[in-house]
């Protein structure tokens, strides 16, 4: 059967619960399983009993038939994956509907119906850490299933946090109108932010330097140790900053047996979890902030710590290490796999 170019997310849905129905006998345990209701689990299984795999396609519907067939349609689909034009980089809708003799609507159509946007581009990095699995293994390890009688904090600064101000007067939202500044600033000076999570409740240690040097990250280790009881062992989960692994930090760390280091895989510093919260910081308060001097911007950091403080909120992981490495393993096969068929094709 030929299903339209939008209807296969559907059919492979509908083909899912037929599957499902193998296996369990109630609509409502497949309806759950799948996230959908009874109904559409009864409708499907009903369709496919009766009409068989043909029945899971969409019914014709009514109106003009399309007047496009299947072959344009996959010629657009293979240019757009799998040339460039020339003297670009990428396809626009009017490029390629001049490259095809079809209109740029029909293009956009195609484009849509198939997820296609060759005018967006996402950054990527793999790790090529030699123990990527070690450490995922080990800081994983220690977020599901953290060591009793110590503290898992999540360490690290946010540098170069730049105070910034509008050059004319910020104009504040009105009903119908969304709040509006100007394009351009004025750079009043940067500092940065040392900030420590507490992965079980959420509270954040933070000061900010107006260096990030080793010198500023002792002085932020310290204030750690004043803060965490003496009794506690105390994990802490780093990225490969050169800062953290200076002689004058090694040395102090050394005179101290109740510290665990934990590093996270080059370029993957997402493993870090107070990364996530300077997101947060980010959008919340510095993003749209205004600030005509760096204290005034250091103390909305401040506020910032002392509001998320109050009503603390962990964040909760789920990926296990196993599907973490699962999904790295399958990212770098399909990027090579790629690579290799865009050099391929280059080549011919």
């Amino acid at each position: 059967m030929n299903y339209g170019a939008s209807s296969w997310t559907s059919v492979a849905f509908r083909a899912r619960i037929v599957l499902a129905c193998a296996d369990v006998t109630s609509n409502a345990a497949v309806a759950a399983k799948l996230h959908t209701t009874g109904f559409t689990v009864g409708l499907w299984r009903n369709r496919f009993i009766a009409e068989g795999v043909a029945g899971l396609g969409d019914e014709p519907r009514p109106g003009a038939p399309r007047k496009i067939g299947g072959e344009k349609i996959e010629r657009v689909v293979r240019l757009t994956l799998e040339r460039t034009p020339k003297g670009a980089t990428h396809w626009s809708s009017r490029m390629l509907a001049a490259k095809t003799g079809l209109s740029q609507s029909t293009i956009s159509r195609i484009w849509r119906a198939f997820g296609l946007k060759p005018y967006r581009a996402e950054g990527f990095q793999l790790s090529s850490d030699p123990l990527l699995i070690d450490k995922v293994r080990d800081i994983v390890g220690l977020y599901l299933d953290p060591p009793h009688h110590a503290l898992v904090l999540c360490v690290d600064e946010k540098s170069q946090i730049q105070a910034l101000s509008r050059t004319q007067p910020v104009l504040p939202m009105r009903v119908g109108q969304l709040e509006r500044r100007t394009h351009d600033y004025k750079r009043h000076g940067v500092t940065s932010l040392f900030a420590a999570l507490d992965i079980a409740t959420g509270n954040v240690l933070g000061q900010c330097y107006r260096r990030h040097s080793s010198v500023e990250f002792l002085d932020f280790l310290k204030k750690i140790d004043a803060a965490v009881p003496a009794d506690l062992d105390v994990h802490l989960v780093l990225d490969n900053y050169g800062t953290h692994k200076a002689v004058l930090i090694r040395r102090w760390l050394q005179k101290r047996t109740r510290y665990k280091l934990h590093l996270t895989p080059t370029h993957a510093s997402w493993h870090n979890q107070v990364e996530r919260w300077f997101a947060l910081l980010t959008q919340r308060q510095i993003k749209r902030g205004s600030h005509n001097t760096v204290e005034q911007l250091e103390a909305a950091i401040r506020e910032f710590i002392t509001v998320n403080n109050q009503h603390p909120k962990s964040f909760r992981w789920t990926k296990s290490a196993d599907q973490i490495l699962a999904s790295i393993a399958r990212f770098a096969t399909s990027t090579l796999d790629a690579h290799s068929a865009q050099t391929s094709t280059r080549n011919q």
